[in-house]
């Protein structure tokens, strides 16, 4: 039966996500997917232990809302070990369903009607639907190719009586580029006497490269107090569907995002959150995780090298932007899709992460694949 009802959109313009998008034409056409941001291999068994074991011992109904205290403590111990922050388990740490939900919670419990967001492009596609939402306005700020650091001059521009929030995602989906200490000393002078708060997107926070350091709000206690800091279990453990994740704040930001986290989901998944607290407890700074991911960038960078694909720097996460001027003067949304039906590789086309700014010839490959597809897929590349 067809309804005659009309519904009016709170987003007319927004569609399917370009992820969603671009792995269904993979799979339509065979192609290898280097575009949505998940591994094809598989966590630690070990891992999947934890939460079965979690099961077997009973942990299987709601828990409490802010999460599972072994957890939250967990986190607490990991955050002051690498980065020197204390924030309190009972009151400061809330574990959410996913860094998505997350953001949230959190830009909907701090942002108003005419409240402005300054967003540093390209951004993840679900920032903007979420400020609007709330009634807020996006405010952008472009990181420019091809070597996307931050304008300086530019943000102090951007700024407003109406400023609310800045939100800031390091290491940044999708350029791979990361705020250094001096960026974060910059935004400290910028908010210094300001009511303005800040959003740190970390997700990808243990996936840093060449020796880097991962420069965390929570870093530096100027920002950390005004400071909401989100991350991520998925990216760390490799579990992306299993969307866990959790909030850092101050007690006075926190109980907001807490009183929208509860009519969200309320809390999330016992049993995963008693076996994440098992494996942060064990190494609280991902010890491995860098190195393993450097060892898939160095190689995927080794496949492509003599193709005419360009790759730009990578510092962090797991994507890597390769130009691709030499190649054709498409779009990027042509390209991708030349790419995905001509040649049999899906990527991610950087404009889906664009507002303003017209961006470059560049397209998103993620690099969180087996070596097997990693050099499949390089080898459909060497050959355009």
């Amino acid at each position: 039966m067809t309804s005659t009802i009309s519904v009016s959109s709170k987003l007319p313009d927004v569609g399917v996500s370009i992820f969603a998008v671009m792995t269904r034409l993979a799979h339509e056409h065979g192609a290898i997917n280097l575009s949505q941001g998940f591994p094809d291999f598989d966590c630690d068994p070990a891992l999947v232990d934890a939460v079965t074991a979690a099961m077997r011992a009973g942990h299987n109904q709601y828990a409490p809302m802010p999460g599972v205290l072994a957890l939250r403590e967990a986190i607490g111990a990991k955050v002051q070990a690498c980065y020197g922050a204390t924030y309190d388990a009972q009151t400061e740490i809330q574990i959410v369903s996913g860094a998505t939900a997350g953001l949230y919670a959190a830009l909907t419990a701090l942002v108003r009607p005419g409240d402005e967001v300054m967003l540093f492009e390209p951004c993840y596609d679900s920032y903007v639907p979420a400020i609007r939402l709330s009634g807020g306005t996006p405010v952008f700020v472009s990181l420019r190719y091809p070597d996307y650091t931050v304008n300086w001059d530019e943000v102090k521009r951007a700024v407003t009586p109406r400023t609310k929030v800045i939100l800031v995602n390091t290491p940044h989906n999708p350029t791979g580029r990361m705020w250094t200490a001096d960026d974060m000393r910059q935004l400290a002078t910028l908010v210094d006497g300001t009511d303005i708060l800040l959003i740190g997107d970390e997700v990808y926070e243990h996936i840093v490269f060449d020796g880097r350091r991962h420069e965390s709000l929570s870093r530096y206690p100027e920002l950390r107090q005004r400071a909401c800091v989100i991350s991520s279990f998925g990216k760390t453990f490799h579990t992306t569907g299993w969307k866990v994740g959790y909030c850092l704040a101050p007690q006075s930001i926190l109980a907001e995002v807490q009183r929208v986290h509860q009519f969200m989901a309320f809390t999330v998944h016992t049993p995963s959150q008693y076996a994440f607290a098992e494996f942060v407890a064990r190494d609280p700074s991902a010890s491995a995780l860098a190195p393993f991911y450097q060892q898939k960038r160095d190689l995927f960078l080794q496949l492509i090298d003599g193709s005419r694909f360009k790759p730009l720097p990578c510092e962090g996460t797991y994507f890597q932007l390769l130009d691709y001027s030499a190649v054709a003067s498409d779009t990027d949304k042509d390209m991708a899709m030349r790419l995905i039906t001509e040649h049999g590789v899906a990527s991610i086309p950087c404009s889906a992460f664009l507002y303003k700014d017209g961006g470059g010839p560049v397209l998103r490959f993620c690099f969180a694949k087996k070596e097997e597809t990693l050099r499949a897929a390089a080898e459909r590349l060497r050959t355009i």
